[in-house]
């Protein structure tokens, strides 16, 4: 990382599992640190891992209390410094709920950056008590960062968040560079899935489309990417008849990700639920014929037949269509990617995205002393 001066402001983003092992939100984060590495930054981004990897109930209080120890630490530096606490539902609220209540106790400036798929349905589920405690946290912090509009209801109506405090931000990721082109020998169209596997992901309907007998008998290959229960899937995929042509590799890193993309045709995410994808903006960069569900913010920017495919979550015989469309038309294939791209070039590019946030944080590290002192 270019040499920055040692009193420049920093942004610890706290991300349980840490960019490393922090799905998509680490990702994301990772995209950011990448761009301080390349002198795009002005801020210095650090990372604070608040769980450590996997779900360890022994090592995520240690990782939580030396997260609080950083921040006590910054403030008894009176260090300029901005946390930005990235959160979902589930475990991740408590985390963050602990981690907000001691940023207001020290009177340390946050903001928080809402990631989840389906945060209305989890604050549904909460007691009144933590409901109320989510709804301290959400109002204690500087600025709510949310992905798409539907979040953004949620954060001002179910939380009461004010307006002027919630900015939209959608996710971004970095230009990989043009596509290489396949020429025009015959070869196997490249089907490609990015994600945890499950149904939240729609694993189970994308296995039924690649058996179904609507897929062309030849001509294409599938490759699933990523953690979950990888024999279960793998036992269906023999149970299917699939063994020949889709594979499973299990969990992959940045670069092995990147790699499957650059060798892949089309990029397919039937999530039933989504922030914004990364896999599905990844897919865009990469000029890929992307094949998803309007589900989050992704039905806020994606056109079906014009810059992707869009099918009904767990529509396995829609998702097979658009498929096996895809797979037999390779100008569709080139025009959907080719729009994809355009699209990521035009609204989604990580120099734009950083400038962005960064702005947001500026203005926020001069509030701190205001913030409330309660917790």
């Amino acid at each position: 990382m270019p040499d920055m001066p040692s009193d420049a402001p920093v942004i610890r983003h706290y991300i349980a599992g840490g960019a490393e092992h922090g799905g998509g939100i680490g990702r994301l984060v990772g995209y950011v640190l990448s761009a301080g590495d390349a002198g795009d930054t002005s801020f210095r981004h650090v990372v604070v891992d608040t769980r450590g990897p996997g779900l360890s109930l022994l090592r995520s209080p240690a990782r939580l209390l030396q997260a609080m120890a950083v921040m006590a630490a910054d403030t008894l530096r009176g260090a300029p410094v901005l946390h930005h606490l990235h959160i979902a539902g589930r475990g991740s609220t408590v985390r963050k709920l602990v981690l907000g209540a001691w940023a207001r106790r020290l009177r340390a400036p946050y903001v928080l950056h809402l990631h989840d798929y389906a945060y209305a349905d989890d604050l549904a589920r909460r007691p009144r008590w933590q409901l109320e405690a989510i709804r301290r946290l959400f109002l204690g912090a500087a600025r709510v960062i949310v992905l798409g509009e539907r979040d953004r209801a949620t954060v001002r109506y179910a939380l009461g968040v004010p307006p002027g405090r919630i900015a939209l931000l959608r996710n971004c990721v970095p230009d990989p560079g043009p596509r290489p082109p396949h020429g025009t020998d015959p070869q196997e169209v490249g089907i490609l899935f990015l994600g945890q596997l499950g149904p939240r992901k729609g694993v189970p309907e994308l296995l039924a489309a690649l058996a179904d007998p609507a897929m062309p008998a030849e001509g294409w290959h599938a490759t699933l990417a990523g953690d979950g229960p990888v024999a279960h899937y793998r036992n269906e995929v023999a149970r299917l008849g699939l063994a020949g042509r889709v594979a499973l590799t299990g969990w992959v890193d940045a670069g092995r990700a990147a790699s499957l993309r650059e060798g892949s045709d089309i990029l397919v995410l039937p999530s039933h639920a989504e922030g914004f994808a990364m896999a599905v903006l990844e897919g865009l960069a990469q000029g890929l014929a992307v094949v998803t569900t309007r589900v989050g913010a992704q039905g806020e920017v994606l056109v079906d037949g014009e810059n992707s495919l869009l099918v009904p979550p767990g529509d396995a015989r829609a998702l097979a269509g658009a498929l096996s469309r895809l797979v037999a038309d390779p100008a569709l294939r080139a025009r959907l990617g080719a729009d994809g791209r355009e699209l990521f070039l035009s609204r989604f590019g990580m120099s734009g995205y950083v400038h962005a946030l960064e702005a947001l944080q500026a203005d926020h590290l001069q509030i701190g002393t205001a913030l409330p002192r309660s917790a």
